[in-house]
Formats: structure tokens, sequence, C-alpha cells
């Protein structure tokens, strides 16, 4: 089993929202560059990573945090990031960087066809993220629901390529439950 601790980036920091909420944001740590080290030095095998900002952009906004995190952490443990990358420009930049894989959600729902493209593009680096709430997708850093149902939409998904599908219970996430 691998285990991937996770950091949440809003404003430059380590935070945890409460049921995705972007107002509803608990400061962890100042100096998420710190967390990472912590992590690896846990021994960690991967770390996930979320610019919940770009997500809620829809483009990177914390790309001089994931800077600093990739070089402190090197080539170890390799790094998968999500949060606004909607492009296969925003892609190949990451990846040129040294993150190891992209996690794409909301381009993924909203427009099949690039995650098709992606997955052709940077196979073995694609990794799909479905958030849900009562079974339905959610998009845009949460803000918006879908009709889709994660369970059909992860089928299909799979059947492109993807490297790994993360789910997400939106009901659950930061209630520690």
């Amino acid at each position: 089993m691998l285990i991937i601790p996770a950091l949440d980036i809003k404003d430059g920091h380590c935070v945890r929202l409460k049921q995705g909420k972007m107002r509803d944001a608990t400061v962890f740590s100042e100096d998420p560059v710190s967390m990472a080290e912590h992590w690896k030095a846990e021994g960690a095998r991967r770390l996930h990573l979320v610019d919940l900002n770009g997500a809620a952009a829809g483009k990177p906004k914390n790309e001089s945090v994931i800077r600093a995190i990739l070089q402190a952490l090197g080539d170890s443990p390799p790094v998968q990031l999500g949060g606004g990358i909607r492009d296969l420009d925003t892609i190949e930049h990451y990846l040129d960087l040294g993150v190891g894989y992209i996690i794409i959600g909301t381009a993924a729902v909203k427009n099949p066809g690039f995650l098709q493209d992606a997955c052709t593009a940077f196979s073995g680096h694609i990794i799909v993220a479905l958030d849900a709430k009562d079974g339905k997708v959610a998009v845009e850093g949460w803000s918006k629901m879908t009709g889709h149902d994660v369970v059909d939409l992860a089928k299909k998904f799979q059947d492109y390529g993807v490297e790994a599908i993360i789910y997400t219970d939106i009901g659950r996430d930061g209630m520690l439950t």
C-alpha cells in the first residue's frame, strides 16, 4: 500500500479546508518547504501537493512555493501536483520543473478530449482527481456540482490510460472522519 502525505497550499501556506470551503481554511504550517522536508525525512515515497488558489482560479497560483519544494526535495520523493492545471503547456512546464505526476480534475471532467491528449502526450504521468459529494462530481475547486456520476467517469477515464485516479468524498474531507 502506498500512503501519500498531502500538502494543500493556499496563499503560500499549508492549510486544511473543511469540506472544501476556501473560506474555512485552517493554517497548519506557514512553511510548506519544511513540511515537505518533514515528510521526506519520515520516509514518504510520494508527496501530494495541491495549489488550492490555482484550483479556484483555473490556473497555477503558487508556483514559487512548488518550485521551492521541488528544489528542497530533489528527486525523492516524487511529487504529484494538482490545482489549476488545465492545458498541455502547463503540464509540460511542471514536468520540466521536476514534478513526477500531474493531477487533472476540472479539466478532465469538462474536456475529456484534453485528458485523452494529456495521457497520450505524457503517458505514465497523468492522474485524475474525481471529487464528489453524494456520488456526483464537483469541479472548479469544489465550487460547482455536475450531474456526472463519479463511478461512471472513473470507468471512462480508466480507459484513457490514466496512471491513477484519486477519489475524494467532499462531504468527509477535512472532517477528520
